[in-house]
């Protein structure tokens, strides 16, 4: 089993491209997704646009992904010790050393998978285009 988090707040082809990659490393994949209230403390205020429910959901739907899981602390680690994963995947802006749970999934003989980035695709752009255009 295959696992990968983060906070998927407005899917875009980046996330697709993340998703898909983690998914061929496995018969299956678990994403973990921040809860609303980890979003704030990580993201500010004014994150995330869309509530855990509809990111559940969304994600929940793609053919991809096999399981969402909702965790309310700041990083997955809980998540990645309860799950063992076999593989551990992140997006190419994290390193194999940073990414949370690494240790602990090659501890057990896992891999550990950095897919590299879509050039242009965040969600941090996303809102600021978004911004920029309600300005107008």
């Amino acid at each position: 089993m295959a696992f990968t988090n983060g906070v998927f707040d407005l899917l875009h082809s980046g996330h697709v491209d993340l998703l898909v990659a983690a998914r061929e490393t496995a018969d299956a994949l678990v994403v973990g997704i921040n809860s609303d209230a980890s979003v704030r403390r990580l993201k500010g205020p004014a994150r995330p646009v869309r509530g855990e429910a509809d990111r559940a959901y969304v994600l929940a739907a793609l053919e991809t992904v096999d399981l969402v899981v909702v965790f309310a602390e700041d990083t997955p680690l809980e998540l990645v010790r309860l799950l063992e994963p076999d593989v551990i995947v992140k997006g190419g802006d994290y390193t194999e050393d940073s990414i949370v749970g690494a240790s602990e999934v090659r501890s057990r003989g896992g891999r550990v998978v950095v897919v590299p980035l879509t050039p242009g695709q965040s969600t941090t752009a996303i809102i600021e285009k978004l911004s920029e255009s309600k300005q107008r």
